[in-house]
């Protein structure tokens, strides 16, 4: 399944897509972190992570796949389970070939791939930009599905020269038929799958407008999330009645309901992270710097603090940058630092002690919007930073504050 994986928020101190939960799947920001799971390799310089569900998943694969060869090849005995473990390894190697087409596909487009986790129900591929039009939008989904039909029909071409009720013939047939199911699956079409976002791109493609895409391929994920919720139940329990209905088991029915539960849950979920995340990009063109700038007085570091308010107050200025004796700046003052201190100290207080003190980063030009602007906050995180007109003059100081309470603003005005 596809979502996009970025953060509800500005959070200029973190960082957060993906094609990709689910069977196979391929997703917009955030650095690696200890979350992450078990760090596996890098392929392509992109991390590969194992999470913790994914152990469960696998011992339940090796438990559910051994009592079923227990019925194909009874004459294993205990080694049936080692062969089912090394089909869950090996139908998760497929996930991770599934997930890699998307990061191959993601990185030919220079679009950053922060990491790619194989988790409780399959893969997911964290890509941390939006394509920049819907053909790419496109390959960037159909690409998982692909090689997953390929892979289904490499393991197809061997099991034609082996003997059918072998291990080798079992595990043939098993890794061909998981990989169709991971491949129709993912082209279902709703989000988060890949197949949402195939159809995302067609309607973008023919409506000129990524939202009208991402809001009618949300809207059909959340459709399939119903009816896998209802039908999945009804297709296992109809399949078990065509032997006979005394072998239906309660534990069995319980299952089933809890399996379609879950995945529901998670196309559902998904389905409505995709709408947030779209409209989170829509809003972020609203984010500029030279709005959200706060008016600023210079003043030099030995200013005690309660003339700088003083002459801030007289400007009507809401911030202090402290300059040298040629005017340059060498820092901000912070707000929080002038909160803590008393008012009948702040006459003895100079501003130098409640400043911090500026680098590159934290001197952002008054052009910048949207995306680019939080990726300038987030490279150095800080709590103010220096706004600069091209010609290298102050233009005042950007709190990340206001930049939060723009940015939920904007998140609660209505979509175009």
């Amino acid at each position: 399944m596809d979502e996009s994986g970025d953060s509800g928020r500005p959070q200029p101190g973190a960082g957060g897509e993906d094609p990709g939960t689910g069977p196979g799947k391929g997703k917009p920001r955030r650095p690696a972190d200890p979350g992450g799971g078990l760090l596996m390799g890098r392929p392509f310089g992109v991390p590969v992570y194992v999470a913790p569900s994914w152990f469960v998943v696998a011992a339940l694969i090796t438990w559910v796949f051994g009592g079923q060869l227990d019925r194909v090849l009874p004459g294993l005995g205990g080694a049936r389970y080692l062969v089912a473990l090394f089909f869950a390894i090996a139908f998760y190697a497929s996930v991770l070939v599934h997930e890699l087409a998307h990061t191959v596909a993601a990185l030919h487009y220079k679009l950053p791939v922060r990491r790619i986790q194989l988790q409780f129900f399959g893969g997911v591929s964290e890509i941390e930009k939006e394509s920049e039009t819907p053909g790419r939008e496109f390959v960037l989904a159909f690409v998982g599905p692909l090689l997953s039909l390929v892979l289904a029909g490499i393991f197809y071409i061997p099991l034609q020269f082996v003997e059918a009720g072998t291990v080798p013939g079992v595990l043939l047939a098993g890794l061909m038929i998981s990989n169709l199911i991971v491949a129709a699956f993912n082209l279902l079409p709703g989000l988060p799958l890949d197949g949402g976002r195939m159809l995302r791109a067609v309607v973008w493609k023919i409506t000129g407008k990524p939202m009208s895409g991402t809001v009618a391929a949300a809207w059909v994920g959340r459709g399939l999330a119903v009816t896998v919720l209802i039908g999945l139940p009804l297709l296992t329990h109809t399949g078990t009645l065509g032997n006979s209905t005394s072998d239906i088991g309660g534990l069995e029915t319980v299952t089933d309901a809890l399996l379609a539960a879950i995945l529901a849950g998670i196309i559902w979920t998904g389905a409505g992270n995709s709408l947030r995340m779209a409209r989170l990009r829509e809003h972020l063109p609203d984010l500029r710097a030279r709005t959200l700038t706060r008016r600023a007085v210079p003043v030099e570091s030995a200013t005690p603090l309660s003339e700088a308010l003083r002459r801030a107050n007289e400007a009507g200025a809401r911030a202090l940058v402290v300059v040298d004796g040629q005017g340059s700046p060498k820092g901000v003052v912070r707000e929080a630092a002038i909160a803590g201190v008393p008012e009948h100290r702040r006459p003895w207080v100079p501003v130098s002690g409640l400043a911090q003190d500026l680098t590159d980063g934290m001197k952002v030009p008054a052009e910048l919007a949207g995306e680019a602007l939080l990726d300038r906050l987030k490279a150095t995180p800080a709590t103010e930073y220096l706004v600069m007109e091209e010609t290298g003059e102050i233009y005042g100081v950007l709190s990340t504050a206001d930049v939060e309470r723009a940015f939920v603003a904007a998140m609660a005005r209505p979509s175009a």
